[in-house]
C-alpha cells in the first residue's frame, strides 16, 4: 500500500498509514476492538499481531468472535512463562515480524508482558511506537504491570491517554510533549456491548453454576501475583470469599486454578461457585446482574464502574483513582471488610464520565495520522 492522500479519522487530508497493533491478552483484545473497528472505516493498512500470551480460549480466540474483531494476521503462540522468558520469546518474534511488515507505527496496548516486548522490539528498530493506555500508575513498584506501564511509557513516542490524571502522571515524568488525551477505548466497547446485552437473559453457564441463587450473586476475579503466589494469602481470599452470605461466581482464571492445584487449595468450597471466565459480552451481562465484583483486576474495576454495580478491590492501589470517587470502587487489601462491600448498596453518588463520551478510538486514530511520517 502505497502513502498517498486520503480522508482520516479527523476529515482532512491525511497520509495512508500501515499500523501495527500488538495484542496478547484479555484486556487488550477488548481494547483493540473499538480500534480495529475504526481502521476499517479507512483506507490505512492495520495489521494484527497475536503473541498467544493467553493461549486459553476463553481468554483470547473467543474475545475475537463476540466482539467482532478481524482474526489475527499474525499469531505467534507464545504460551506461559516466566516474566522473562516469556517476554523474550516475544522480542525474538517480533523481529522479523516487523522486518517483514514494516509499519509506521507499532501500537501497543496496556501493562502486560506483550506491551513492553511490542515496544522494546520496534524501539531497537528504530519503529515508532505508540502506547494506548499511556500514563496510567498504581506506584507499586512490586507489580510487573508497572514496570511495563513506565517502561512502554518512557520508551514510546505517541502517548495515548485514557485520563486527565493520566495525562498529569506523564507531564510529572517529563512526557507531556509526547501525550495526547483521547479518553478510553475500553469505555467504548464496554458501553457499546451494555447497550446490546441489557435485555438478554443471563448467561448460561452462571445460571448453571449459581442454580436459584442467580438472583443475587457476587462476581469475583483473583489472579495477580501479589494475590496468587503466596499460599496464606490466597488461602485467605478463598475463606472469605467462602464465607461471603451470597453465591460467588468465580471467574476463574488459568493462573488461579493452577495456583490452586500447587498449593492443594479448592474453589469449590463454601459459597464460591467457581467457572471458566466466561466471553466479554457474557461477562458484562453478568456484571450487570451482580450485587457487587470482588477483583483485583484494573480494567474489571472501570468496566464495573461504567456500568454501576459496586466494586471492591483486593489489593492496595488501583490504577483507575476515579472509581474510588463517592465510593463506587473500595480497596481492601487485608479482607477485613468484604463481608459488609462485598454486596452494598449501590452509592447515591453520580459517576459522572471521567472516561470519556465512547469516541476514544476515533480520537487514537486520528492522532496517529496527525503524527505519521513526522
Amino acid at each position: 500500500m502505497g502513502h498517498g492522500k486520503v480522508a482520516g479519522a479527523t476529515g482532512k487530508g491525511e497520509y495512508e498509514m500501515k499500523v501495527v497493533s500488538v495484542v496478547g491478552a484479555r484486556p487488550q483484545f477488548v481494547k483493540l476492538a473499538p480500534v480495529a473497528a475504526a481502521f476499517v472505516k479507512t483506507e490505512h493498512e492495520h495489521v494484527i499481531v497475536h503473541t498467544g500470551q493467553h493461549y486459553d480460549a476463553r481468554l483470547s480466540d473467543d474475545f475475537f468472535d463476540t466482539l467482532a474483531i478481524p482474526e489475527p494476521d499474525v499469531h505467534l503462540s507464545i504460551g506461559s512463562g516466566s516474566h522473562g522468558v516469556q517476554t523474550g520469546r516475544m522480542l525474538a518474534a517480533l523481529d522479523a515480524v516487523y522486518d517483514e511488515q514494516k509499519p509506521d507505527w507499532v501500537l501497543v496496548y496496556g501493562d502486560t508482558n506483550s506491551t513492553l516486548a511490542g515496544a522494546l522490539a520496534a524501539v531497537k528498530l528504530h519503529l515508532p511506537v505508540a502506547h494506548l493506555e499511556a500514563g496510567l500508575r498504581s506506584f507499586n513498584r512490586r507489580m510487573p504491570e508497572e514496570h511495563n506501564r513506565v517502561l512502554t511509557d518512557h520508551a514510546a513516542d505517541l502517548l495515548l491517554a485514557p485520563t486527565e490524571v493520566a495525562m498529569r502522571h506523564l507531564a510529572r515524568e517529563g512526557l507531556e510533549q509526547r501525550a495526547v488525551l483521547v479518553g478510553d477505548v475500553m469505555a467504548d466497547v464496554c458501553l457499546r456491548v451494555r447497550d446490546a446485552v441489557a435485555g438478554d437473559p443471563l448467561p448460561d453457564e452462571l445460571v448453571d453454576a449459581l442454580g436459584r441463587s442467580a438472583s443475587e450473586y457476587v462476581v469475583a476475579t483473583v489472579h495477580r501475583a501479589e494475590n496468587t503466589d503466596d499460599p496464606l494469602r490466597l488461602a485467605a481470599i478463598l475463606e472469605t470469599l467462602a464465607g461471603l452470605a451470597q453465591p460467588v461466581a468465580l471467574l476463574a482464571h488459568p493462573r488461579l486454578v493452577a495456583r490452586c492445584e500447587t498449593y492443594g487449595l479448592r474453589l469449590d468450597q463454601g459459597a464460591i461457585r467457581p467457572m471458566r471466565p466466561l466471553p466479554y459480552p457474557a461477562m458484562v451481562r453478568a456484571l450487570i446482574g451482580a450485587a457487587g465484583l470482588v477483583t483485583d483486576s484494573g480494567g474489571l474495576q472501570k468496566e464495573a464502574y461504567l456500568l454501576g454495580v459496586p466494586c471492591t478491590t483486593l489489593r492496595t492501589e488501583t490504577e483507575w483513582p476515579e472509581t474510588l470517587t463517592g465510593g463506587w470502587n473500595v480497596l481492601d487489601p487485608d479482607l477485613s471488610r468484604l463481608h459488609e462491600l462485598a454486596a452494598r448498596p449501590a452509592p447515591a453518588v453520580e459517576r459522572g464520565a471521567p472516561y470519556g463520551d465512547g469516541h476514544a478510538a476515533e480520537r487514537v486514530l486520528a492522532a496517529l495520522c496527525e503524527r505519521a511520517h513526522s
